[in-house]
């Protein structure tokens, strides 16, 4: 078995133009070749690829792995001002870090709102990208996968304990994802919650559920196909979790027809947003990435 934890750690604080600081890690920083960029969803932060981050950074891959926590969320600095909270901004803030890291190129993740990141950087800076994995995510947002991801934010009770926080993520979801262990489910809370003051809190500003939460879901969604489109002569990689409501499979259809060449796998057992290190997905990514080098 590879050995993980020989893996080099390095934690950044970068700078974005309007000056807050957004916490980067750097897993396998001294490994060649293009690094592989992770981007989390909406109020999530880089602790959930720390396991696939060690995976792909170790033996026999041997990737660089940056996962950048956007502004809000995680140990990233809190925005003053919370209309900035957008996707266009995040994609910015991506852009800087990469900058500042001298990175003219890599390969992405994206998760959720990760991914919808990468749908802004096709139109904005697309010479930036070598390859794109959407986790969980594509050009079509289902209207019952937001109202879902609505209704959980800031409904969840408060825990106590992150044992305890494993059991309400774990009553909320599980039906959803029958793949996870209670290991798994405790991982989870350690990634999603933070001890603060001697509380246990998710770990975002509040403003960000709030914005989401108010978003008006009546009126139709305009799709993100012109922007799929500018990604047509990269490799792309979709992962769907198999009880997902926000990615459909006639999307995942769909993207196949515009893009030929896609690479559709599904994480079973698993609903939105699939856990990347679980099952086949760590040797299914690894092989996309080598491939498409």
């Amino acid at each position: 078995m590879p050995d993980h934890t020989t893996v080099s750690i390095e934690d950044h604080f970068v700078s974005v133009p309007d000056g807050l600081k957004l916490h980067v890690r750097i897993l396998g920083g001294d490994n060649p070749g293009l690094p592989v960029v992770c981007l989390p969803g909406l109020t999530r932060n880089g602790r959930d690829f720390e396991a696939l981050a060690r995976i792909l950074s170790s033996a026999p891959h041997g990737f660089k792995v940056i996962s950048i926590t956007s502004r809000g969320r995680g140990l990233s600095d809190r925005d003053p001002e919370p209309s900035r909270y957008t996707i266009p901004v995040e994609a910015m803030d991506v852009v800087a870090v990469l900058d500042q890291l001298a990175i003219d190129k890599a390969h992405f993740i994206g998760t959720s709102r990760g991914g919808l990141i990468l749908h802004v950087l096709a139109m904005t800076h697309l010479d930036r990208i070598a390859t794109v994995v959407l986790n969980d995510i594509g050009p079509v947002l289902e209207v019952e996968g937001l109202r879902q991801i609505q209704s959980y934010l800031g409904g969840r009770r408060k825990p106590q304990t992150f044992a305890e926080a494993a059991i309400i993520l774990k009553d909320a979801h599980g039906d959803e994802f029958p793949a996870l262990s209670d290991e798994d489910w405790q991982g989870l809370a350690a990634a999603i919650y933070r001890e603060t003051e001697g509380e246990i809190v998710a770990d975002y500003d509040p403003e960000i559920g709030i914005q989401f939460r108010a978003a008006d879901l009546s009126q139709p969604l305009a799709d993100l196909w012109p922007q799929f489109a500018l990604l047509a002569e990269l490799p792309v990689m979709v992962v769907r979790g198999e009880h997902s409501r926000l990615l459909s499979p006639e999307t995942v259809d769909a993207m196949g027809q515009r893009h030929p060449g896609l690479l559709a796998v599904t994480a079973s057992g698993q609903g939105h947003a699939p856990l990347l290190d679980l099952g086949p997905l760590p040797d299914q990514i690894a092989g996309f990435l080598h491939k498409s080098i």
